[in-house]
């Protein structure tokens, strides 16, 4: 409630610009995803990247540090970065690719349709993750008739974002998405902390232009499917910054916006959401 895991630090490297990463940094982090190299991999990790030059080498170090016996492999997608992103990308030991056409949801499509794994994790690139994380995510996800899975996050606290703000905000955001769960579990689905089987994957298919929630769309195409459900362990969170919240104007207006949203909506979360057409629907 009052501050983060120690994991955290071992995997947080701040820095402003590729110049400032030292060479030592690298060779560790390669020197895990070496070890973790494998040609027939059973999960595939996306990472959707833009201009993520501060962050992408924080998620990519705490994404190798898995402890896990399952073979898994990471694909981070440059999605037009005009930074230093895909110059890290180069010195890391994964595959990369790259995505011109705009948006979460493209550069998602290109990733899972070149992933090697019978199951995809999606990842944000500006989010660290539990060296826990892959295991519990398939713990679910491998399960008969489940067919995608969705975890839950904390903020890292920052100037003016407190940890046990941020922690009452998270509880929050928690029981909400138990009531979401029962008929609309898709509203909980966020690529930060996302996975599904990809065979399905590729038949629902992205949304393939830039919008705001292309991977809760991609869940609600899955239902039909088989089950969605929920990783709620706390030691599986992923952890992410609160620029979410700085995007709203400050952690009070944010709560506000929050709260207001879903007290408008509240009483239709218990009716499910007809069939539509998810990839041209504003909804």
């Amino acid at each position: 409630m009052f501050r983060t895991p120690d994991w955290i630090k071992q995997h947080i490297h701040s820095v402003d610009h590729i110049e400032d990463i030292r060479e030592s940094t690298f060779e560790t982090i390669n020197k895990r995803l070496t070890q973790r190299e494998t040609a027939s991999p059973k999960v595939s990790i996306l990472v959707a990247a833009w201009n993520e030059e501060k962050n992408i080498l924080n998620c990519i170090s705490s994404l190798s540090a898995m402890e896990t016996t399952i073979p898994y492999e990471i694909i981070v997608i440059n999605n037009n970065s005009t930074d230093n992103t895909q110059k890290i990308l180069d010195k890391l030991h994964i595959r990369s690719l790259f995505q011109p056409i705009q948006g979460c949801g493209p550069a998602r499509q290109l990733g899972q349709e070149n992933a090697r794994g019978d199951y995809i994790l999606l990842a944000d690139a500006d989010c660290v993750y539990p060296s826990c994380w892959l295991d519990e995510m398939m713990n679910r996800l491998s399960a008969e008739g489940v067919v995608c899975v969705y975890g839950r996050y904390s903020f890292i606290p920052e100037k003016g974002y407190p940890r046990w703000k941020l922690f009452l905000l998270e509880r929050m955001k928690d029981v909400i998405a138990e009531v979401r769960h029962f008929k609309r579990p898709y509203l909980n689905a966020y690529g930060i902390s996302m996975g599904y089987v990809k065979e399905y994957g590729l038949k629902a298919g992205y949304v393939m232009h830039k919008i705001w929630g292309d991977d809760g769309r991609l869940c609600f195409d899955l239902m039909p499917y088989g089950k969605i459900k929920q990783v709620r362990k706390n030691t599986a969170r992923a952890w992410t910054g609160p620029r979410t919240l700085e995007r709203d104007g400050g952690f009070t207006k944010a709560i506000a916006a929050r709260i207001s949203k879903e007290a408008r909506r509240f009483f239709s979360l218990f009716r499910p959401l007809p069939p539509h057409d998810t990839k041209t629907s504003k909804n």
